[in-house]
């Protein structure tokens, strides 16, 4: 089974889905981003970098997926292909940060991989406001994203919103990370399990 969950920079995604791992015994495939060697250059300069990136994501996705298919386990993925393809790729090209060569381009790319592969069983939304996103990375402190800009988080989310309410590939489970506390409120993380059965086997 594939459960994946998606949400903007500073969502929670990350620490929810260690301790989903944590708890249903599920192996946990996490965004590349300690080794992605385009992330830094991107922030500071993000109309240069934005192809390059958005190529090394589709391939570290696309990998991915096809990994996750081929292992025969359970498995939590910490952000799908969809959201760069349906959200950062097109975002980007508004905001003029992508040529339209490129985005076409890019755009191409993903139609054909999507043929290939299956959406995720169970996708959950981590629906934050912009302040909650400011906060989740402060509070990371990590250096290259100092530079995230404002109106950048802010498209994203609306570009997110529009993505999800004509969500039709399975199954959808929408939490609000605003008030979210897993790794410090027992209880919130067992609401979010208790939601994650509900959606899975149908118990309450």
């Amino acid at each position: 089974m594939h459960i994946a969950i998606a949400g903007n920079i500073g969502s929670g995604k990350t620490t929810l889905t260690g301790l989903l791992a944590k708890h249903f015994g599920w192996a946990p495939h996490y965004e590349d981003v300690d080794t992605n060697p385009y992330l830094n250059s991107f922030y500071e300069d993000m109309q240069r970098w934005s192809f390059n990136l958005q190529i090394y994501f589709l391939n570290s996705r696309f990998r991915q997926v096809v990994d996750i298919r081929n292992s025969g386990k359970t498995v939590i993925q910490d952000r799908t292909i969809y959201e760069d393809a349906y959200i950062f790729a097109p975002n980007l090209h508004t905001m003029n940060l992508m040529s339209t060569r490129d985005y076409e381009n890019y755009r191409s790319l993903f139609d054909l991989m999507s043929t290939f592969i299956l959406p995720p069983d169970l996708l959950i939304y981590l629906r934050a406001s912009v302040p909650t996103l400011v906060n989740q990375i402060q509070k990371r402190g990590r250096d290259y994203e100092n530079a995230i800009r404002l109106d950048y988080l802010k498209n994203l989310n609306e570009m997110y919103e529009e993505w999800i309410e004509g969500y039709k590939f399975g199954k959808l489970l929408i939490i609000d990370a605003d008030n979210l506390k897993v790794s410090e409120n027992p209880e919130d993380l067992g609401q979010v399990i208790d939601n994650i059965n509900a959606q899975l086997h149908g118990l309450f």
